[in-house]
């Protein structure tokens, strides 16, 4: 009896999601903020909780974060990678210090504590890379000039995420300078480790995976990639960053193959972390926090607004790449909440989870609508910068006074 309920609940959330993703098609909007939405419905002080289905969707959540991110890797290579983080990384430290700094004058202002602080700060600054994922997959930025600039950024920041974790778990933790050196010199080894496969030996990772048969080569580029993100997170490393790690490992050819065999499993995946991260949001906390929220949010679009547009002028980027690029960044997610989570379970602040919850569901919506709206703002500034650039000088009076200039 028990599995015939978790077979209907699977069947329902599936089936909704389809629901949902073909009311998007149809409004030409992103899926994700109904997905959430749908998600906070039927999650913990929803309309109708589901809690026998938890475990799967937990599972498939973190499949779709890494199938999501892999899939990602898989649109660039190894020197591709090094040389636009060694470009980019002016970029990835203001990233940091612009987006960090609302959290941290929050936690302080509400008088949590420099640990809290710490928590908070992370909480504002990384950007969700499901989401935007997701996002630029959706509205058919993969091809576009400034998804390189914003590929570094999240790699900058999930790697900035490898290095934060450690210290924040001992700093919750109490943990002494030693203990907290060791996880981190655990972490750096790691994503060293990972990082010099892709770059040295990226070959013979696709020699060993490479199959004549669909089939085999689907489980083998499913299995492996599942394999190092659970290595990588067992050693204090993002999964996310293991899964992106392996993609960047597969090229040519057999990275076309396995985007194209991995896009279904990846879709359906992704869809169920958007509803699990509504699951796990109860609405009724979110209201008393919910004008504190508001204000960090604000600051998060703006801060990632200019993080993103000054990156991409960096890289000789036109008005409406840079808008993108802003808009690209600004949706938070699942490193946000595990952030959270810690904070939370080491009983810092109660009212921190809370706040993060609020604080990521507002700008995980916002975040899909702010691209949506960045291609016709952009496409208006191109115009407007295209039509002053065809302004023939000869044209304009020198005569001060006048006023009519017949262009």
């Amino acid at each position: 009896m028990h599995s015939a309920v978790v077979l209907i609940e699977i069947g329902a959330i599936v089936l909704g999601l389809g629901l949902l993703g073909a009311l998007s098609v149809r409004w030409s909007i992103s899926p994700i903020p109904l997905y959430l939405l749908a998600g906070l419905a039927f999650g913990h002080g929803g309309v109708l909780p589901l809690a026998t289905s938890e475990e799967f969707t937990a599972t498939g959540a973190e499949i779709g974060v890494i199938l999501l991110l892999f899939t990602l890797g898989l649109e660039y290579t190894a020197p591709e990678l090094v040389g636009t983080l060694r470009n980019n990384a002016p970029a990835g430290l203001l990233d940091l210090v612009l987006n960090a700094a609302p959290g941290v004058a929050v936690a302080l202002f509400l008088g949590w504590g420099p640990v809290a602080a710490v928590a908070l700060g992370g909480i504002t600054y990384v950007t969700s890379s499901g989401i935007t994922a997701k996002v630029m997959a959706d509205l058919g930025w993969l091809g576009n000039r400034e998804v390189p600039v914003v590929l570094s950024l999240l790699v900058f920041e999930d790697l900035t995420m490898a290095i934060y974790l450690p210290i924040l778990t001992a700093l919750l933790a109490g943990a002494g300078l030693l203990a907290g050196s060791i996880t981190l010199a655990i972490a750096a080894v790691t994503i060293t480790v990972i990082l010099v496969i892709a770059l040295r030996f990226g070959h013979l990772v696709e020699k060993a995976v490479s199959s004549p048969s669909e089939e085999v080569l689907l489980l083998k580029v499913l299995g492996l990639t599942v394999l190092v993100a659970g290595v990588a997170q067992y050693l204090q490393v993002s999964a996310a960053v293991g899964a992106f790690l392996v993609g960047i490992a597969l090229s040519g050819p057999l990275a076309h193959t396995a985007r194209q065999l991995l896009s279904p499993l990846r879709d359906l995946f992704a869809a169920v972390f958007f509803v699990f991260f509504g699951l796990h949001t109860d609405p009724a906390l979110l209201l008393p926090v919910a004008w504190v929220a508001g204000l960090m949010a604000l600051a998060g679009v703006g801060t990632k607004m200019a993080t993103g547009w000054w990156a991409a002028r960096r890289a000789g980027i036109g008005p409406s790449g840079r808008l993108r690029a802003g808009a690209a960044l600004v949706p938070r997610g699942e490193f946000n909440i595990v952030i959270a989570g810690l904070a939370v379970a080491a009983g810092i602040t109660p009212e921190l989870g809370p706040l993060a919850a609020a604080y990521v569901l507002i700008l995980a919506v916002i975040g899909p609508l702010s691209a949506r709206a960045a291609e016709p703002l952009g496409r208006y500034l191109t115009r407007r910068k295209a039509a002053k650039a065809t302004v023939p000088r000869q044209q304009q009076s020198p005569d001060p006074s006048s006023t009519f200039t017949d262009v």
